[in-house]
């Protein structure tokens, strides 16, 4: 339990989407285990009316401030603001931007939304993310040769999480059920292009996260699904499965659905040699 004393205001403020600034902030804020931010988020913030709300609610609930702000005018407008009101704030990209550009010999064009303007890598992303939702949970077999990611795993792997994650950052991820006594799509053994990972996890947590699960949809006892005997069973077939066809397999116990999809990421990489 966190105590009042360690929660504290976290203006996250962009003229963008804010995206980025809410990333760096959640990446900082995680190091502080025994603390939590109260945020208060703002983003397309592109006027001085849109400003003055911003910095009013600053000056009501004072804390840190955090902004990718490119507009220089709104930007030194916000500056000035906390500078009166003695608030710490810091712009998130400013030792990087200038780091690459005294490497690269070039200013920085100040761009605002640069990272989700609508290109190439923009639509590539909407395409992948389209063939993930359509492809969950062994949906569409007859295609999974057009996918650079299959995962395969056990009930309660993450499976979706994970394959939504990589579709946003433009990877086409399908994923597909591994059910006792259930054949997988005969597909699988004929793949070329795709990569193909299994996933699995230690029993005790497998059977708890279950457990929680029939209780969260109110599903009686579970049987063989919750049963420690029957579950360390299924995941001994899932991993003997895996092994026979050379999967890549990956123990997800106690790894978050971003380090297991930079695990796959890595594997994708290294396989094409990149």
């Amino acid at each position: 339990m966190i105590d009042d004393d360690n929660i504290f205001h976290l203006h996250l403020v962009s003229d963008s989407t804010g995206e980025t600034v809410d990333g760096v902030a959640r990446a900082c804020i995680a190091q502080f285990p025994d603390v939590r931010a109260h945020e208060h988020v703002w983003s397309l913030i592109r006027t001085d009316a849109q400003l003055a709300r911003v910095l009013a609610d600053i000056e009501r609930n004072p804390g840190i401030v955090l902004y990718t702000v490119f507009d220089s005018d709104i930007r030194r407008k916000l500056e000035e603001g906390c500078r009166r009101l003695q608030i710490p704030h810091s712009h998130v990209l400013d030792n990087t931007i200038t780091m690459m550009a005294g490497y690269l010999g070039q200013q920085s064009r100040g761009r605002t939304g640069a990272l989700h303007k609508m290109d190439e890598d923009y639509f590539n992303r909407i395409e992948a993310i389209d063939f993930t939702l359509s492809h969950d949970d062994g949906q569409s077999a007859w295609d999974l040769e057009e996918a650079d990611v299959v995962i395969v795993g056990v009930s309660r792997t993450s499976k979706t999480p994970t394959s939504v994650y990589l579709a946003n950052r433009g990877i086409k991820t399908a994923n597909v059920p591994f059910v006792p006594g259930c054949p997988l799509p005969p597909e699988l053994d004929q793949l070329k292009k795709p990569l193909v990972v299994g996933l699995i996890k230690d029993v005790d947590q497998l059977v708890s996260i279950r457990k929680n699960r029939l209780r969260q949809i109110e599903r009686g006892e579970g049987g063989d699904y919750v049963d420690p005997v029957a579950v360390r069973n299924e995941v001994h077939q899932a991993r003997r499965y895996f092994t026979d066809r050379g999967w890549k397999i990956i123990n997800v116990t106690r790894r978050s659905i971003e380090e297991t999809a930079a695990m796959i990421m890595a594997t994708m990489y290294d396989r094409r040699g990149h």
